[in-house]
């Protein structure tokens, strides 16, 4: 009777540590969790908004040889003979850049890099959101699957006590077995416990990083379509990655930088005119066409040179150092992947062993060959070879993301989330030309701008 009870326990105790692994109906998957992360994500709306003011770089260096028209008014009072004589006057001003070797249109060049720069750092903060997210998801599935392993194992544990009890009270064991099986029920309760709390802390990290609370999260599929080697993975990221192609922006961006100073060096000439009227209908006119450059800065302009140089070696050293981290991920994240497909067949093969072992130790406990203490060492061994399967399991799905990360394709584009994603160019092709408030493109420009500050 005790050897069928012991088996009607046991039974049950390994339906619940199976079942609590499947997905119910109405499971939120993966891709549910990047869609709302995109959404959610506050540093998406940071790094939009430097992209726009990096847009506006290109307008300000547009207006650097258009006109720039202002009028002045003018109301004085003087006194003569006794009595104040008041007088006004208007004048209407205009100035424009006719030459400046060239300043302005290294600016227009330097600003568009810039530009393109900012759209990098964009699709890095993406492929951050989208990395934090998917750790999340996997965070609180390894939890929650490890929470249904305490549990069923601390029923198991106490199943075992139970069955300690009812051989102790038939004379087959003596107390140390029952005392040892409430030990390791309370330690398993104690572990419990601890899951339990990380679950709860895993759940916080997905709100923050998703914006909602999880709810039945559905068991992720493997990524399909990764390199199959490792060389292949690095030249693709050395070309994707966009910390990569933003290094080699900021290079051009500190190289014009240098054409720039190098251009202040030389002429520039101004075309000014301006048109005035007073109190008699008395009307002014002045044009004039000014030559100016430097003499001597007191070696401001130099400095300025020499620091541009610098700025554009530290550029160029900082693609070095870029490269060979992005190389570095992308071979981390293959080891990563390696150890974890490695692992995965190493606990299956554990898994299956352990479970050998305490089908047999239980049945030879029933006998009376052995203790209660066999019977709970062999019951962990195999909770630790389950445990050590969901984490290689998890362990696999995160190194595999960790791949297409470190190449640079962890975007909602790459995953075909099937979301509207920001247009970068729109916002640019809208204020390139330098619109002005009143204009048709400005009014639709200020539309744009109210309609972001909605979201």
């Amino acid at each position: 009777m005790i050897a069928q009870r012991l088996n009607r326990h046991f039974a049950s105790a390994v339906l619940a540590a199976t079942l609590f692994v499947a997905p119910a109906a109405q499971a939120e998957t993966l891709r549910d969790a990047l869609v709302a992360a995109y959404k959610h994500s506050g540093l998406l709306d940071q790094q939009r908004a430097v992209l726009r003011a990096a847009d506006e770089g290109v307008a300000q260096s547009m207006a650097l040889l258009r006109p720039v028209f202002s009028y002045t008014a003018q109301v004085t009072a003087s006194d003569a003979s006794g009595s104040f004589n008041w007088g006004r006057t208007f004048t209407l001003n205009g100035e424009i850049t006719v030459y400046d070797n060239g300043r302005s249109k290294i600016a227009q060049e330097q600003a568009k890099e810039q530009v393109l720069a900012a759209r990098e750092a964009l699709l890095r903060a993406e492929q951050q959101v989208l990395g934090n997210a998917i750790a999340a998801y996997l965070d609180v599935r390894t939890q929650t699957q490890l929470v249904g392993l305490r549990q069923a194992n601390l029923r198991l544990i106490g199943q075992e006590l139970r069955a300690a009890q009812d051989r102790f009270d038939v004379g087959e064991v003596t107390r140390t077995d029952v005392a040892l099986a409430e030990a390791r029920l309370a330690s398993a309760r104690g572990q419990l416990a601890a899951a339990q709390g990380q679950l709860q802390i895993a759940k916080e990290a997905y709100a923050n990083a998703v914006g909602r609370r999880p709810g039945n999260l559905a068991p992720v599929a493997a990524v399909k379509g990764l390199p199959k080697s490792k060389s292949a993975a690095v030249r693709i990221a050395e070309r994707e990655n966009p910390l990569v192609r933003e290094a080699q922006r900021n290079v051009t961006v500190q190289q014009l930088g240098i054409a720039r100073a190098e251009a202040a060096l030389g002429l520039t000439g101004t075309l000014r005119g301006s048109l005035g009227t007073d109190d008699d209908q008395d009307t002014t006119t002045s044009l004039s066409l000014s030559l100016n450059q430097p003499i001597y800065s007191g070696g401001q302009l130099s400095s300025l040179i020499r620091q541009a140089k610098a700025n554009r070696d530290a550029a160029a050293a900082n693609v070095h150092v870029t490269l060979h981290n992005v190389r570095e991920g992308v071979g981390n994240a293959y080891a990563q992947l390696a150890i974890a497909r490695a692992q995965i067949e190493a606990t299956d093969r554990q898994v299956r062993a352990a479970q050998t072992a305490f089908n047999g130790v239980r049945e030879e406990a029933t006998l009376g060959a052995r203790t209660t203490l066999d019977v709970l060492d062999a019951e962990q061994e195999l909770f630790d070879a389950r445990n050590q399967r969901i984490t290689a399991l998890i362990a696999e799905r995160e190194a595999s993301y960790g791949v297409l990360q470190a190449m640079g394709l962890l975007t909602a584009s790459h995953l075909k989330l099937g979301i509207r994603t920001y247009d970068p160019t729109a916002y640019y092709n809208l204020v390139k030309d330098g619109p002005t408030a009143g204009s048709k493109q400005g009014q639709q420009l200020d539309r744009v701008l109210r309609s972001l500050s909605r979201d």
